[in-house]
């Protein structure tokens, strides 16, 4: 097992007791020992539609066998087109433009870079600033990471991008520990960014990047009214809102975006994960139409935008795609989060009381369980709830030292009273 340097992973410790899956169907990984697995992960808050689904792997076996690659600079296939026009056909009215990549982390570099050439493209090319927040997560590229907040995503990497600032996170347990949905407190909190445009002026910023919901930090929520106050700040002095949907995206908290969520539009989205159910990798960016038409000057045989990827638009990641929304649309799956949100909520918040719960979060599909760190050995807590779970049967992810939560949405009650069960056990029996 020496060969394989492993990406987020305590590389050693695995190594020396390898957690290995090797099928997966529906609601369930099967181990190398045979054991039955429930995902209550969806992954990586990306199987959306549940395991090995027979459409799209048979969509993906009928396009590898008539074509495996085209290449996308100066050609095309018809799926990367019948893709981009159904994805837009689910966004909001004016954001018809997609941009496709091959994961989260590309998506939010690429989202970076066209809003850097887009201020330029019309003159203001002043505008070099990106404001990110602290606790963000935006995928591991330099953009990605310096407008990220975790810090230790940052901390080993050197300076990274140049002016970039950040907001303040958006959780404060004194004021919104076991909040059921959004906060009641802290839409004050997007007044921060008032103060920066004024340290900076408006005249240097590009673009603010949040996650409409924080996910991989611990499931951080937006206040009420916090994401409509950045709204009519960016609106106020010419900046451009990117919304990080890589997680909030297809149906996580029972609307198709985040976006419609929460009625906010900002003008730029990052995607990924459930847009090809993680069958093959792909992310998108969607553009509000003028940032597109911006480019769209000069000469008609010169390159408008000198960006993107040789992957663009793989062929088996767009039969995946098409595969996948048709699932969606067909089982409802981009709304069915919200027929089981209140099932989801009284479960995960049945754990307040239980040993070391110091906070609870949900929303849609979505939740947070906060841990009391061991003293003078943080995240070590959570680790040994995760390990315990997994030898219970049931796969969920830490970071720190909360648990986080965000099962394929095809998931049935039966599954979330086994989730928040085993939970309950492994909680009650922790040290």
């Amino acid at each position: 097992m020496d060969a394989f340097w492993m990406p987020f992973t305590a590389n050693r410790q695995f190594k020396k007791a390898p957690r290995l899956f090797v099928g997966a169907k529906d609601m369930h990984y099967t181990t190398d020992d045979g054991r039955q697995v429930l995902d209550g992960t969806a992954g990586l808050w990306c199987v959306n539609a549940g395991h090995c689904r027979p459409e799209i792997v048979q969509a993906v076996q009928a396009q590898v066998a008539a074509m495996d690659y085209a290449p996308a600079f100066q050609m095309g296939h018809p799926g990367a087109f019948e893709l981009a026009a159904q994805l837009a056909a689910l966004l909001p009215t004016g954001m018809d433009k997609v941009f496709f990549t091959n994961s989260g982390s590309e998506s939010v570099d690429t989202a970076l870079k066209v809003a850097l050439a887009y201020h330029r493209a019309r003159g203001e090319g002043t505008r070099t600033r990106f404001i990110g927040r602290e606790r963000g997560y935006h995928g591991v590229g330099f953009g990605g990471i310096s407008v990220g907040g975790i810090v230790t995503n940052r901390k080993f990497f050197g300076p990274m991008l140049a002016g970039v600032d950040h907001l303040p996170h958006t959780h404060d347990k004194a004021h919104q520990a076991f909040t059921k949905g959004q906060p009641e407190w802290g839409a004050h909190l997007a007044d921060e960014l008032e103060r920066i445009v004024t340290l900076h002026d408006a005249s240097t910023i590009a673009a603010v990047i949040v996650e409409p919901v924080a996910g991989s930090t611990g499931v951080l929520l937006p206040p009420k009214g916090y994401l409509e106050k950045l709204r009519a700040i960016c609106d106020r002095h010419g900046i451009l809102l990117i919304f990080d949907e890589v997680i909030t995206g297809f149906g996580r908290l029972g609307a198709p975006f985040a976006t419609d969520y929460f009625g906010v539009v900002p003008d730029i989205i990052t995607a990924a994960k459930g847009l090809t159910n993680a069958t093959v990798p792909m992310g998108a960016v969607f553009f509000k139409n003028h940032i597109y038409d911006a480019f769209m000057t000069g000469p008609e045989n010169a390159i408008e935008l000198f960006h993107g990827y040789t992957y663009s638009g793989h062929p088996l990641a767009t039969a995946a795609g098409l595969a996948t929304l048709k699932i969606y649309k067909e089982e409802g799956l981009l709304t069915r989060g919200a027929e089981l949100a209140s099932y989801w909520q009284e479960a995960a918040h049945s754990l307040r009381g239980l040993p070391h719960v110091i906070d609870v979060r949900n929303l849609g599909l979505i939740a947070g369980i906060e841990l009391e760190p061991i003293a003078g050995k943080p995240t070590a807590r959570a680790f040994d709830a995760f390990l315990r779970a997994f030898e219970k049967g049931l796969l969920i992810r830490t970071t720190g030292d909360i648990i986080a939560l965000s099962p394929p949405l095809i998931i049935e009650k039966s599954h979330i009273d086994q989730i928040f069960g085993t939970l309950a056990e492994v909680l009650r029996d922790l040290p």
